[in-house]
C-alpha cells in the first residue's frame, strides 16, 4: 500500500485540556498529520459513532485517512477508511471481510513473532510499542519500553509498514524512524500540547528529516 504513516494521531479526549477532539484533529490536520485514529476508549459506542461522523467530514475534506480503534462496526457505520485491532479484538481477516478489500486494517504488536503473524493474517500496517513506555494505555511488561532494538527487530521480521507508538515526542520521533519504523503514532505529545498544530508540525519535520539526512 502507498499510504504515508509519518505522523499518526491517536485521539484521547482525556488529554485534550478541555478542547474538543474535533478541534485537536483539525489542528493536527493543519500541522500535517498523515493518519487519524479515533480511539476514545472512555466513550460509549454511540458517542464514538457521533464523534466519528464529525471527524469523517474533517478528515475526508483534508484527504487524511480515518481509522477506528477496535470497533469494526463503528468503522463501517461512519464509512471510515479502516480499523486498528489489538490482541482482544476480532481477527484481521474478519475485519477485511466486513470492511472490504480497500479498507486499511492495522494491528498492534510488541514482538517480531506477533508482527509476522499479523502480516500473515493480512494486516496492512502495524503499531509497534510501547517504544518508550506510555501512560495512555495499560501494557504488560513485554509491551512496555520495548526500545529501538525491538523496532529494528520488527523491521527485519516484516515487510509491511509500521509505526512506533508509546512515549513519542518531537525529540525522539526521528530515532524511531531511523531504527526502521515508517512513522510514529502519537497521543499526548499532540493532544496534550498547548499548540497541537505546532506539535504536529515539529514531529512531521523530525520524521521527514530522516529521509533528507539519509
Amino acid at each position: 500500500m502507498n499510504q504515508n504513516f509519518g505522523v499518526y494521531l491517536v485521539t484521547d479526549a482525556g488529554l485534550s485540556e478541555g478542547r474538543s477532539t474535533v478541534e485537536i484533529v483539525e489542528a493536527a490536520i493543519d500541522g500535517g498529520v498523515d493518519v487519524v485514529q479515533l480511539r476514545e476508549k472512555g466513550a460509549s459506542a454511540r458517542e464514538r459513532y457521533e464523534l466519528g461522523l464529525e471527524l469523517r467530514e474533517s478528515t475526508r475534506a483534508a484527504g487524511v485517512p480515518l481509522i477506528v480503534n477496535d470497533r469494526i462496526d463503528i468503522a463501517a457505520a461512519i464509512d471510515a477508511d479502516g480499523v486498528h485491532l489489538g490482541d482482544d479484538d476480532l481477527p484481521v481477516p474478519l475485519a477485511r471481510e466486513r470492511l472490504g478489500e480497500d479498507a486499511i486494517v492495522g494491528r498492534s504488536v510488541s514482538t517480531p513473532a506477533a508482527a509476522r503473524e499479523a502480516e500473515s493474517a493480512g494486516a496492512d500496517y502495524l503499531g509497534v510499542g510501547a517504544v518508550y513506555g506510555t501512560t495512555s494505555k495499560e501494557t504488560t511488561p513485554e509491551q512496555s519500553n520495548v526500545g529501538l532494538e525491538r523496532i529494528r527487530a520488527v523491521r527485519e521480521a516484516v515487510d509491511v509498514p509500521f509505526v512506533g507508538i508509546g512515549g513519542i515526542t518531537p525529540d525522539n520521533a526521528a530515532a524511531v524512524v531511523r531504527a526502521g519504523a515508517d512513522g510514529v503514532a502519537v497521543i499526548s505529545a499532540i493532544t496534550g500540547s498547548d499548540d497541537p498544530e505546532a506539535a504536529t508540525r515539529r514531529i512531521a519535520e523530525a520524521v521527514e528529516g530522516v529521509g533528507i539526512d539519509a
